[in-house]
């Protein structure tokens, strides 16, 4: 029964997403301070486990939150399964968002701030974002955008330039994928009284807003070379990048079916890998 209450509490974390967010604040890191993972490594492991632990925070209250529809939509999922009860998957998540916070302080004050605005977003976004349509499109993307600037303020105790344009880049071309899936799923959210773009003007708007979205993120792309920010393996990825976001946009303008949004969202997320490398090696290197 412990080891499956201890299984229970490790899936409404969702280690992946919570993986994919620490990793993002040791690749912000990076990109403001290169040396960083040899000089000042201690920094850099306590703002991965900040990441970690507040993203864990946000996905035990979204299923906290969630467990009516849950138990309907998803019934094995552990709530609405009875393998964790719902004052103990609370509980859980204050724990480990005060341990999230202790983690962030140990870095810095600066930094216990930024990630006490993240929580609050996301938990913004778990509770009464995601019925709001494009609003909750930006919520998302803010959420996605903060561990790279919290990266940089952990290695730097300040946002390098570098890591203040890739998060522009970030927010506006997952924006534009978060308004692409609202496409995908205009069906669903029409009859969920979710109010994305594609459901409250139609998906061929939607589609407009997307396109033009990716290519804001295409247009900033020169800054950082411009700039001097970033060395030449910068070029090659982010080319390879700013290819797939242009045709991301030209194939969702001409075909704004659900099927192409389907294909459009997946070669956006491509795009994304691209942009991050871009910016990694062009740091690194």
């Amino acid at each position: 029964m412990a080891l499956g209450k201890l299984e229970g509490f490790i899936r409404l974390m969702r280690p992946a997403n919570c993986l994919m967010m620490g990793f993002a604040v040791i690749v912000g890191a990076i990109m403001a301070y290169p040396k960083a993972l040899i000089f000042i490594w201690e920094k850099i492991f306590l703002g991965a486990i900040t990441g970690f632990l507040l993203t864990a925070s946000s996905m035990v209250i979204n299923d906290y939150y969630d467990r009516e529809i849950d138990a309907i939509n998803e019934p094995s999922r552990p709530i609405p399964s009875g393998l964790i009860k719902p004052k103990e998957a609370f509980s859980y998540a204050l724990l480990i968002t005060v341990l999230g916070f202790l983690a962030s302080l140990f870095t810095s004050l600066l930094c216990l701030f930024i990630a006490a605005m993240a929580w609050v977003i996301s938990v913004t976004y778990t509770t009464i974002g995601k019925r709001t349509g494009f609003l909750g499109n930006l919520l998302v993307s803010a959420c996605v955008s903060v561990p790279f600037l919290y990266g940089s303020v952990a290695a730097l105790d300040k946002v390098h330039e570098n890591i203040l344009i890739f998060v522009l880049m970030v927010f506006l071309s997952n924006t534009g994928r978060e308004v692409n899936k609202g496409i995908v799923d205009v069906e669903g959210d029409r009859i969920r009284n979710i109010r994305t773009l594609a459901v409250c003007y139609g998906e061929r708007r939607a589609a407009m807003v997307a396109s033009v979205l990716y290519i804001s993120s295409v247009l900033l792309s020169p800054i950082p070379w411009i700039l001097g920010l970033v060395s030449f393996p910068f070029i090659p990825m982010v080319t390879m990048a700013d290819l797939g976001l242009l045709a991301s946009s030209t194939l969702l303008l001409k075909d704004f079916s659900k099927e192409m949004a389907k294909k459009v969202k997946n070669l956006a997320l491509l795009s994304f890998m691209a942009g991050l490398l871009a910016f990694l090696f062009g740091s690194l290197f």
